[in-house]
């Protein structure tokens, strides 16, 4: 105990000293460290002040010194020792504090520093101890900067064999104990001990920074004992030793270097808040990180802060609260992780106020909410995407206060509206987001249902207007009523008072001051406007102050009975006005709740077509937004949901159906939360509706989930209800009302019937069985007389009766396409020969009413519609159409073409000729009816009148009938095709049974020669297939339009003839069918479209009807997949119809050269630039269309690259150039699909060498701003450009030009290439000098113009002299006129 320790000293000693100097030192790997260990022990425990003696002392710091030499054992005896020894300590340094015995408690301060000195060495030195194996990641270094706790990891590992390693001992079980005892020391009264500051703090030191270092490791912090430990360690510390000042360093410090420690930074400055009311630590630090400047490329830092930040929002918002203005200011911070945090603190502080107290309280803190949200919803437009979509989710979480604060709602929503047209998907789903939870919690549920129905609101809203103006009126007419009474009073005062003239004067002027207490009163009052306060405070005026002293005078001179008929009429009168004024409070409230909620509600219904826009996103996570956007605004019943609700139903065949999680939550795939959506809408039972309730409802939305629908949602719709059906979630019940539905002899809007059946048909496609046991029904009624009509008169002619109005060809075209699904639905195995499908015999019921259907005489638009499906029908279920087929056709042929119709039926056809449109409806010239009365119009073959004029229009058919006659042709030869291609797959299939039965057979023998009759056969049925190929494509080829027994082959020069007539067959029905038949023709012979398919282009240039033109375009797809050379040759007249006036046939055109284009169909001969063309069409469809073409045709191999250089020239010269604005957005977006560097290096080139062929600016500026499109990510692109100056430098006087070359060196310039000062120096010479030769040209050129001028002035001169005398004045008349 005679040697000095200096705390303070000895602390600094160990910091700086690797090697610290202990005078007695013991090496425990040269003596034994128990013993030594044991002899210290039994010291200390016999007196704790033993610690003071240098010998003791000495063992200890040894051990601690060389602890990667000592056990675990030991250093737990070790730890245990230094803790009892210190507690024993601090119970005697206790008891005398108590007494107040000065000496006694100041001899205990040598002891207690030993013992704290040796607690700070303990905790640095205990991490490089020998542990055993197992228990390596218990004692888990610590992570940071500092070399102590770094150190032990690798030496732990190395001395295994040493010492007991079945004695466990881990450090991190010994923490907690440790931090408790340390807890006790500071309570102790330090500042009676250690009197001045410096060894305070020393011993201060020795207590906390173990808690310091111990927060250093992860996973220490991880123990929420350990944490909790050190919390209270640090805020003993600062509440009653002074330690702020160090523990704001050191807070600051662990921010900045350990990641893990950002939360628990933050939880002791709330813990200090809260529990040991010391926030000045807190605001300190907040007002350090507010002043605090953060670098954009500092990733780690600012996160590290961010987080500490709102973890101390969340606990302590009242702290943020007070240094709020001072942290605001790092809203403009460079970094974005501390604007994040910014967001979320200001969330967590409007949470926090808003659910602050009672109402009374809340009025102040709700004006402050107000002043948080603006800043809040500023970050909306911040330049970053992750703040954007923080600040949405933050917002999310807000709408879900008690408190809705309406006008900052409706502030949100348009803000979140504008959102959803972000560039970054994530802003986009935040936004949608954000928008459900504005609906879902939106504060205008208190009326109407809760629904959101906008045409309810702006009734009501109407209605409230009215009522309000109705009682502005009666209070207005109640004041006027009450002036009169006044007046009334004061005349009645004048004529019964017998007084003086004062007393007149006196009660002038107590009305006087009636009025003045009026004005006053309306003045004073701060209810609202002066319409609604002036009837209120004039009651006031009038039964206050003027009322009782007036009619104390009345009563005296005139007699009690007028004074009290006058005090009931006043109190009337006041009740009346109050009444009133409550009333119009109310109303003007409704009007402002009823104004809000209308305006929310557009916000919301104008948010539906950006949404609809989304449902198409490539970002999965967006398109579940929006699917639940559409499905909780249908719930809520706004109008133009179900735009969104029927758009959506496409994505039924998106591919991603797979479930993911985010965030800890499970995502289904689209397709699922697709049909999820749809069953909670359409499908899900309602509560308080019997089944039988349940079952029509659900039949009801499924029959107008057809309603007005297109083909697409009709295909999408069929694909939903076959996945329905698969999972068995159609019940039999509601089966059963579809069939009552379509069946019912009752009177039913036709949309019902027809939507019946075309669900029936849906779910047959997959379950057969839905249809098969209800054929009959199908035909008595889709083929009966719902959907057919009386054809024949009593002599059996036909007659063109207008439809009945039962008469429904849709619904017959309909349960067509039902009756296909009798055949089964089995897909198609490529290569696989097998048929499941199912054929009837020819004689069956159904053939004969389809035979009917297309037969009767009918002249609607629909008929087409029943025709081809009718035709399908057969083709589908017959086991020979085509003899039906035959039937059909002549017996059309036979209707057209007969000479045996009455003089009537000439009259008949000529309106149709008169009318192009006849196809369009039933007109009253097709009635049999009045046809005598009739005057025929002149025959367009220019007839005459008379008997020549008769027999004329005798040789005319009728063109509808003729039109009926070509469709059904040309439908059954592409029919025929496929039924071909079965034919052909059924000869296959039987030979492929009779080759395995010879094979079989070639087994049972035995010996080399079965094998060599295998190999035989199997080359016989190779050559077998070949040879029934080759005679199903000779059918094909030459029987089906050109064999002499073909029906076909009659009707080919028939098309062609017409089609190549359009000034003979002018009906507009009979030029559209005709041409759609040849179409289908030529896909049928190769010979037939080699031989024909010029008329096709033919028609296609000089046709005017859209109609046709989009038609041909369409079938010019399909022939290109049957013989693609002939198209291939001619497909430059394909590409015009990009350029066609109609929105139909561009896109159509564009549609069908992307199919050809991307299966590789047709070759790419330059004409990519007209598809680049619509990349900036007006229409958005199709500049889409454009967009997905270039973006899968970017998958192929090189095929933009290659195509570029055509690109650019078809766009930038001739006569298919574009302007400039155009050119340069065209070629933006192509360009981004160039990302190989050396296609990017091979362009470089190309282009500069296209310098030198060009002579006008418009391409050079074209040129280099293609050139500056380029990323020059290499220094070989750059290179290139260098050595292509030769090319471009006398280009560089043109200003665009240059700057795109300054552009392009801005690019560059990341590459240190020493070259690239020397050539923007050259850049800048050539433009220098191009502008001085530009200029000199031009004036060379004006002085040769002028000298032009000069030399032909004189000639002309004399040559007008001459003319002047020779030619009169008139003449000089004439010519000026």
């Amino acid at each position: 105990m005679a040697i000095s320790f200096e705390l303070q000293e000895e602390i600094q000693a160990l910091q700086e000293n690797d090697d610290y100097d202990i005078p007695n030192d013991h090496n425990p790997s040269e003596e034994d460290a128990e013993r030594l260990l044991e002899a210290a022990v039994e010291a200390v425990a016999e007196a704790s002040e033993a610690i003071t003696d240098p010998d003791v002392f000495d063992v200890y710091r040894s051990l601690l010194k060389h602890s990667d030499a000592v056990s675990g054992p030991i250093m737990s005896k070790l730890l245990d020792s230094i803790s009892s020894g210190l507690q024993a300590e601090l119970d005697a340094t206790i008891r005398d504090v108590d007494r107040g015995d000065q000496q006694g408690y100041m001899s205990h301060k040598a002891p207690l520093e030993h013992f704290g000195f040796l607690f700070l060495w303990f905790v640095s030195a205990v991490e490089k101890v020998k542990q055993p194996d197992d228990e390596d990641a218990q004692a888990a270094p610590a992570k940071g900067r500092k070399g102590r706790g770094g150190k032990a990891g690798g030496k732990a590992s190395s001395r295994g064999s040493a010492n007991k390693k079945s004695e466990k001992w881990t450090w991190m079980d010994q923490i907690p104990a440790t931090l408790a005892l340390i807890s006790k020391v500071l309570r102790l009264q330090t500042q009676r001990i250690w009197t001045t500051t410096a060894e305070r703090e020393a011993f201060l030191t020795c207590m906390t920074r173990p808690a310091y270092h111990i927060t250093e490791s992860e996973q220490y912090m991880k123990s929420e004992d350990i944490k909790n430990g050190v919390l209270k360690i640090i805020c003993l510390a600062v509440k009653h030793h002074g330690h702020s000042m160090a523990a704001q360093v050191a807070i600051m410090q662990n921010l900045q270097f350990y990641e893990h420690l950002a939360e628990p930074m933050a939880d002791c400055l709330a813990v200090l808040a809260n529990e040991f009311d010391h926030a000045q630590l807190g605001d300190e630090l907040l007002r350090e990180i507010a002043a605090k400047t953060f670098n954009a490329q500092d990733q780690k830092g600012p996160r590290v802060f961010a987080r500490f930040l709102v973890r101390f929002a969340e606990l302590a918002p009242r702290s943020i609260l007070k240094q709020l203005s001072l942290l605001q200011e790092q809203l403009d911070s460079e970094s974005y992780p501390i604007r994040i945090a910014l967001v979320e603190i200001i969330g967590h502080l409007i949470r926090e106020l808003a659910e602050a107290g009672d109402e009374e309280e809340q009025r102040q803190p709700h004006k402050q909410v107000i002043g948080l949200y603006e800043p809040l919803i500023d970050r909306l437009m911040d330049m970053n995407s992750y703040v954007r979509a923080k600040a949405l989710q933050v917002l999310s979480k807000l709408c879900e206060l008690k408190v809705k604060f309406p006008k900052q709602r409706l502030q949100i929503t348009t803000a979140a509206v504008s959102a959803l047209s972000d560039k970054h998907s994530t802003v986009r789903k935040g936004a949608a987001s954000l928008l459900i939870k504005l609906v879902v919690t939106y504060p205008y549920g208190l009326v109407h249902g809760g629904l959101l129905e906008q045409s309810v609101f702006e009734t009501e809203y109407e209605t409230i207007k009215e009522e309000l103006a109705k009682v502005e009126d009666q209070m207005g007419k109640a004041v006027e009523r009450n002036d009169e009474d006044d007046a009334d009073n004061n005349d009645e005062d004048e004529d019964d008072a017998e007084g003086s003239s004062k007393k007149k004067q006196r009660s002038r002027s107590d009305d006087d001051m009636d009025i003045d207490g009026e004005e006053k009163g309306e003045e004073d009052d701060q209810g609202g406007d002066t319409e609604e306060d002036e009837p209120s405070m004039a009651v006031d005026g009038e039964d206050d102050e003027p009322a009782t002293p007036k009619k104390s005078k009345k009563r005296s001179k005139l007699g009690p009975r007028k004074s009290q008929l006058d005090v009931a009429a006043l109190s009337s009168e006041q009740e009346a006005l109050a009444a009133l004024e409550t009333n119009k409070i109310l109303q003007l409230r409704l009007k402002k709740y009823y104004t809000e909620a209308l305006n929310f509600i557009r916000q919301i219904e104008g948010a539906m077509e950006i949404m609809g826009e989304l449902l198409g996103s490539t970002h999965k996570a967006e398109v579940l937004e929006a699917i639940d956007f559409f499905g909780i605004t249908h719930e809520y019943h706004f109008e133009s949901a179900k735009i969104g609700i029927k758009k959506m139903i496409h994505l039924i065949w998106a591919k991603d159906n797979t479930s993911t999680s985010e965030e800890g939550n499970e995502i289904k795939g689209i397709r699922s939360r697709l049909l999820d959506c749809y069953k909670k809408i359409y499908f899900d039972p309602l509560p308080d509706l019997s089944p039988k309730e349940q079952v029509n409802r659900i039949a009801k939305n499924m029959i107008e989930l057809t309603y007005d629908a297109t083909l697409a949602e009709l295909t999408s719709l069929e694909e939903m209800m076959r996945i329905m059906m698969d999972d068995n979630q159609i019940h039999p019940d509601i089966q059963a009302k579809l069939w009552q539905v379509y069946s019912t002899n009752k009177q039913l809007p036709k949309a019902q019937r027809r939507g019946a059946i075309a669900i029936l048909g849906m779910l047959a496609l997959a379950k057969r069985s839905v249809l098969t046991d209800r054929v009959e029904t199908m035909l008595k009624t889709g083929l009966g007389p719902f959907g057919k009509v009386n054809s024949s008169d009593q002599y059996g002619n036909a007659i063109f009766l207008p439809l009945d109005p039962q008469a429904d060809l849709t619904l017959a075209r309909f349960t067509c396409v039902a009756l296909q699904r009798l055949n089964g639905s089995a897909k198609k195995v490529k290569g696989s020969l097998l048929d499941k499908t199912l054929r009837l015999e020819m004689e069956n019921p159904i053939f004969r009413k389809l035979q009917a259907m297309i037969e009767m005489p009918c002249r609607s638009k629909d008929w087409f519609g029943v025709a081809e499906q009718a035709i399908n029908t057969i083709y589908a279920l017959g086991e020979h159409p085509d003899v039906l087929c035959n039937e059909i056709i002549k017996q059309l042929t036979q209707r057209a073409f007969s000479q045996d119709r009455k003089p009537k039926d000439t009259a008949e056809s000529q309106p149709v000729e008169k009318d192009p449109d006849a196809m369009d409806e039933d007109h009253p010239g097709d009635v049999t009816r009045d046809f005598d009365d009739i005057t025929p119009p002149e025959a367009t073959q220019g007839s005459t009148q008379g008997t020549q004029g008769s027999v004329k229009s005798q040789d005319m058919g009728d063109a509808f009938e003729l039109s009926q006659l070509l469709f059904v042709v040309g439908h059954v030869a592409i029919k025929q095709i496929v039924f071909l291609e079965l034919v052909e797959r059924e000869w296959k299939r039987q030979k492929d049974e009779k080759q395995t039965a010879e094979k079989q057979a070639a087994a049972n023998k035995s010996g080399p020669q079965a094998s060599k009759d295998g190999e035989e056969l199997d080359q016989v049925a190779g050559n077998a297939e070949d040879e029934i190929g080759e005679r199903v494509a000779a059918v094909r080829e030459t029987e089906l339009l050109y064999g002499e027994q073909s029906l076909l082959a009659i009707y080919g020069p028939m098309l062609v003839h017409i089609c190549g007539s359009p000034h003979k067959f002018k009906n507009k029905t009979l030029r559209a069918a005709a041409t759609l038949s040849f179409s289908k023709f030529l896909c049928v012979s190769s010979q037939f479209c080699d031989t024909n398919h010029r008329l096709l282009f033919k028609i296609l240039e000089t046709s005017r009807d859209a109609n046709i033109r989009s038609n041909i375009v369409i079938a010019l797809g399909d022939v290109a997949v049957s013989f693609s050379s002939i198209i291939d040759e001619n497909s430059n007249e394909l590409y015009k119809g990009l350029s066609d006036k109609d929105l139909v046939v561009k896109k159509n055109t564009l549609m069908v050269l992307t199919h050809l284009i991307l299966n590789g169909m047709i070759k790419v001969k330059g004409q990519l630039g007209e598809m680049a063309k619509c990349l900036e069409d007006q229409d958005p469809r199709i500049a889409d269309l454009a967009k997905l073409f270039f973006k899968e045709l970017s998958t192929k191999d090189n095929a933009i690259y290659n195509n570029l250089p055509d690109v650019i020239s078809h766009l930038s010269i001739g006569d298919h150039a574009v302007d400039e604005e155009k050119f340069q957005s065209t070629l933006k977006y192509i360009f981004t699909f160039i990302e190989k560097e050396k296609q990017a290096e091979s362009i470089v080139e190309k282009l500069c060498q296209r310098f030198r062929l060009s002579e006008e600016p418009r391409q050079w500026r074209d040129i280099a701003y293609c050139l500056s499109l380029l990323p020059f990510k290499s220094e070989r692109s750059v290179k290139k450009l260098v050595e292509g100056l030769q090319f471009y430098r006398d280009k560089l006087h043109e200003k665009e030009v240059f700057e795109r070359f300054q552009e392009i060196l801005a690019k560059a310039s990341i590459f240190p290439a020493p070259y690239l000062d020397d050539f923007e120096k050259i850049l800048e010479e050539h433009r220098a000098q191009g502008e001085e030769d530009h200029a000199l040209e031009k004036r060379v050129g004006k002085k040769k113009a002028a000298a032009a001028r000069k030399r032909g002035a004189a000639p002309a001169r004399k040559t007008r002299s001459k003319k002047t005398a020779a030619v009169p004045v008139e003449d000089d008349d004439q010519y000026e006129d």
